[in-house]
């Protein structure tokens, strides 16, 4: 069964996944909705270079209390900024689920997040790449096995990512290390982002490395999510939970 998706966001990394729904057989992409104005019709496919009038665009502007009536969608997907949980309310009670890739929510947001599942499933990632959840939860498994380990988490980023990297935050709060004293960054030329957790252990060390080489790998995992709560419940979920499920299917 195709997944209808509404996109939210349309700047760099927006465009990236909206090109991978578009070319995933089993996704089709309904809209985008984007902060800029839209005048006359806009059509997300042809700005991405194809010749076909499909996936229009909207700006936040058109978004009434009606919009998810007039435009259904199965999943919503979320890579515009915090304010895009403005439009959360009507899309859980239109029934649809929510896959929102913000990196930083403030508490209040979160909280938020947490009352919306009551009426749908939500799933919030500050870094919905497969890999970087596979990452996590190996990182966690390793940790249980090798407990007296060292660690350290090196975060690498473009020149002009100003805060220290949202997903080294989690990862080490996952590994419960404080972040001030395990996570390194580095800024430096066009990195899209890389991640390492390192392991001392006495005469060998261990690296687990995950590095986006394209913003499309947000893409990719936005659409694994969409298909694994594609059958969920109403609930707050997670990419790690989603990993961690595949992971124990796979032992």
């Amino acid at each position: 069964m195709t997944i209808r998706v509404g996109l939210l966001g349309f700047g760099r990394t927006g465009k990236a996944v909206a090109g991978e729904i578009i070319n995933d057989p089993q996704c089709s992409l309904e809209w985008v909705v984007r902060r800029t104005p839209v005048e006359g019709e806009v059509f997300a496919s042809q700005l991405l270079g194809l010749n076909d009038h499909s996936s229009p665009m909207f700006s936040t502007d058109d978004v009434d209390d009606d919009f998810f009536t007039r435009y259904p969608v199965d999943a919503l997907i979320d890579f515009s900024s915090e304010h895009g949980t403005h439009f959360y309310d009507r899309a859980a009670e239109a029934g649809v689920k929510i896959i929102s890739a913000i990196s930083n929510y403030p508490i209040e947001k979160k909280k938020y997040l947490k009352s919306l599942s009551e009426k749908t499933a939500v799933l919030h990632s500050p870094n919905i790449t497969l890999g970087i959840n596979w990452l996590l939860v190996a990182s966690k498994i390793l940790k249980q096995i090798a407990p007296e380990a060292d660690i350290e988490i090196v975060e690498e980023h473009f020149r002009d990512k100003k805060d220290k990297s949202g997903t080294a935050m989690k990862i080490a709060e996952k590994l419960g290390l404080d972040a001030k004293e395990h996570v390194n960054s580095i800024r430096v030329g066009g990195i899209v982002g890389k991640h390492e957790v390192i392991f001392g252990l006495p005469n060998q060390t261990i690296r687990l490395i995950h590095e986006s080489i394209n913003r499309a790998a947000f893409g990719r995992g936005a659409i694994f999510a969409a298909k694994w709560l594609r059958d969920k419940d109403s609930g707050l979920y997670s990419m790690e939970q989603a990993i961690e499920e595949r992971f124990a299917a796979n032992l």
